[in-house]
């Protein structure tokens, strides 16, 4: 196995290791309905998967006024938490990770959820321990504003070079770029891998496996 090249790794939560593209671009849907919104198409709503919450929502329904901004984000939170225990981690996710744990890198989640969102999704998996730290968009700056693997590598103290961003979505490869640090994009979550190349991604894979097989050779 090829020498350590990223000392510590950051990972995307929804779509990157957590199945939940279509229950969120579901639940953003429904939302704006209930709010008589001008309902997004499934590229619209997907699109802004990764960004907080409310940017996300204001995003995918730009004629739904502010005022309603509470109603609507109310609306999401009730159809996503009808649906969050059908989501599950991807096939080769806990193996990966384990290997990656056994090779001393610095596991973390740098995510568009909020903590109580991601706690709530740790606990479900049981992925209690597995991750070193985390960041989530309503404790600090939402994607793609490069704070969140800012204080991640002040935190553990490595540098933008020896830190690597995994991530489903231009969001993702655009903060780690802002942060000066290397990227890989994965081609089976939120959005299309076209728009991947602009952002400098080293690597773009396709399923865990190959993500996998990515990460024991070059991370």
């Amino acid at each position: 196995m090829a020498a350590r090249q990223f000392d510590l790794i950051a990972f995307d939560w929804d779509g990157t290791l957590f199945d939940s593209t279509a229950i969120i671009t579901r639940s953003i849907q429904e939302a704006v309905r209930d709010v008589g919104g001008t309902v997004p198409s499934d590229v619209a709503a997907s699109y802004v998967i990764g960004m907080a919450l409310m940017p996300a929502l204001a995003h995918a329904a730009p004629d739904v006024p502010v005022s309603k901004h509470a109603e609507l984000g109310e609306r999401y939170r009730h159809h996503y938490i009808a649906h969050q225990h059908d989501i599950v981690l991807f096939d080769g996710v806990l193996p990966m990770l384990a290997e990656l744990k056994a090779r001393q890198h610095c596991l973390t989640v740098a995510t568009g959820k909020s903590r109580r969102g991601l706690d709530e999704a740790l606990h479900a998996v049981e992925l209690q321990g597995v991750f070193d730290g985390s960041r989530t968009a309503d404790e600090t700056q939402g994607k793609p504003h490069p704070r969140m693997l800012h204080e991640l590598m002040r935190e553990f103290g490595v540098a933008p070079e020896r830190t690597l961003m995994i991530g489903d979505t231009t969001h993702d490869l655009q903060m780690a770029l802002n942060a000066g640090c290397a990227s890989v994009g994965v081609g089976y979550g939120a959005h299309p891998t076209d728009a991947f190349e602009a952002l400098q991604p080293r690597f773009v894979a396709h399923s865990v496996a190959e993500l996998r097989d990515w990460l024991r050779l070059h991370g």
